[in-house]
């Protein structure tokens, strides 16, 4: 049953919502009954970063101050307790995003799991495409089904601008006299927010530990923020986003970036009407082509892709090894330690991560990811610290995208290549090689880079692993041509995990 009017809300399913489900594309109609949970053992199983708990509470708190009488918000331990209290009822519950809750709600007498909501592609369709792939998965591939499937920036049955990707227009190194664009418009926190701060410091006085810095909360924890951000972004950030997007300034951790990945995530923003809004830029002449089809990509493209790689691959995915990556991941990394980082790059990165549980995705990519994989770190254990420490950081966020995209551990079912760069890279994309006590041109002594000297390192301990890799076929190339590898090897392992 489906009722659309107000008079017909007693014939309704209560309708559970979890935290990252708030957004008015998870309800069939404006006064379905609602509950949500409030569960304070969550955060006692791991410690997040205290904004991310923050954002999570302040969002579910909000969208229960909207609902009001319409829902039931109840504030527990754990989940049991809150159900336990709501047993006479039956309740429905759209698709959870992670293992561990689908095979909770699935054990729950009366509960009804729907499809997922908040994705572009359903699950059907997505098997579909990826069963009749033979073992090719490949993101490009599938953004373009989704471009047909979707009728999204398609003229006919062609591409708009007659080109599916304009990644190669996408790739500028950052602008010397600063970004072109205005900031984006930050959140006004509010008595929910007061209330939110004032609990977790109770609960870190009882004992409940978090990572990172508190701060004023950046991020929208409702739908009209989330809208005001989108419209924002789609009026005076969108036309720069695609050249800049994989450019990366000390100064400027936004750039031109959309900062919707988190109101996304908490389910806030329904992507399709994003996407809508950013191609509606396009049509009308607000914003080139490059920018737009860079932006739709990430949404219908590479989220999605990434949201059902989680359940397609299967649970034994995340504990992928392919390379032998087997150090643990050092203190001061876990810990979110810039400070005793002098490599300018990661230490500014990390404390962009310890200061505001965000960074964009090429310094999480190119300079986090990097390293770690340069230094052979755990990739479970980073999937951990990546789903802890961002605020868009979900288990189906992290596992594909740290275990086969950054980490390249599952040898190649999801990406081509390993993502691994010296310190040429970081030079041209950023400004974090001016002034650093590292010279990316160095690969051995005093002054090499860690980076660069990582990459060769790197390169020459897989040797076995990636030489059949097409894409890396100059670089072994050169590996093999490197006449003081033997020094560069022992350097690095005198480096070992110590803070560079």
């Amino acid at each position: 049953m489906n009722p659309s009017s107000e008079g017909h809300n007693d014939r309704m399913i209560r309708r559970w919502l979890f935290a990252d489900q708030l957004g008015p594309h998870f309800l069939d109609a404006p006064r379905q009954p609602v509950l949500l949970i409030e569960s304070k053992s969550v955060f006692r199983r791991r410690a997040f970063h205290r904004q991310k708990a923050h954002l999570v509470l302040s969002a579910l708190r909000h969208r229960a101050a909207e609902l009001g009488d319409q829902a039931i918000f109840l504030r527990t331990d754990t989940y049991g307790e809150a159900l336990r209290k709501v047993s006479g009822e039956p309740l429905d519950v759209c698709h959870p995003t992670s293992r561990r809750a689908r095979e909770f709600v699935r054990g729950h007498d009366g509960v009804t799991v729907l499809p997922p909501r908040g994705f572009t592609t359903s699950p059907g369709d997505f098997v579909a495409w990826a069963d009749g792939r033979h073992g090719r998965l490949r993101m490009e591939d599938f953004y373009r089904d989704a471009r047909r499937r979707l009728d999204v920036l398609m003229d006919g049955d062609a591409p708009a601008g007659g080109t599916w990707n304009l990644d190669a227009e996408n790739r500028q190194p950052p602008p010397s006299s600063g970004m072109p664009v205005p900031a984006p418009p930050m959140p006004v926190e509010d008595e929910i927010d007061e209330g939110v701060r004032a609990d977790l410091d109770r609960w870190e006085s009882e004992g409940i530990e978090f990572v990172g810095r508190d701060g004023p909360r950046l991020f929208p924890a409702t739908r009209r923020e989330a809208l005001a951000r989108l419209r924002h972004f789609v009026e005076h950030r969108l036309p720069a986003f695609g050249p800049y997007e994989d450019a990366m300034l000390a100064g400027d951790p936004w750039m031109a970036h959309s900062l919707l990945s988190a109101p996304l995530n908490l389910g806030l923003i329904d992507p399709l009407d994003a996407v809508h809004r950013a191609e509606a830029a396009y049509r009308s002449g607000a914003a080139p082509l490059s920018s737009v089809e860079g932006f739709v990509r990430q949404l219908i493209g590479w989220r999605d892709y990434i949201w059902h790689l989680y359940w397609y691959f299967g649970a034994d995915y995340g504990a992928a090894d392919g390379l032998r990556a087997t150090r643990p991941v050092p203190s001061w990394f876990r810990a979110l330690d810039a400070d005793a980082v002098e490599a300018r790059c990661l230490s500014d990165v990390l404390a962009g991560v310890r200061d505001r549980g965000w960074v964009h995705h090429i310094p999480r990519l190119m300079v986090l990811g990097n390293y770690a994989l340069q230094r052979g770190w755990r990739p479970a254990d980073l999937v951990d610290w990546f789903h802890r420490s961002f605020v868009d950081g979900y288990e189906w966020v992290m596992t594909a995208n740290v275990v086969g995209m950054s980490q390249y551990a599952d040898l190649g079912a999801m990406t081509t290549k390993p993502y691994a760069a010296g310190g040429a890279y970081i030079n041209r994309m950023s400004d974090y090689c001016r002034g650093c006590r590292y010279d990316p041109r160095s690969r051995l002594g005093l002054n090499a880079c860690p980076y660069t000297a990582g990459y060769w390192a790197f390169l020459d301990r897989n040797r076995g692993r990636l030489r059949g890799n097409a894409r890396l076929g100059q670089a072994m190339r050169q590996l093999d041509r490197i006449d003081d590898l033997p020094a560069v090897r022992a350097q690095e392992r005198d480096r070992g995990d110590e803070a560079p």
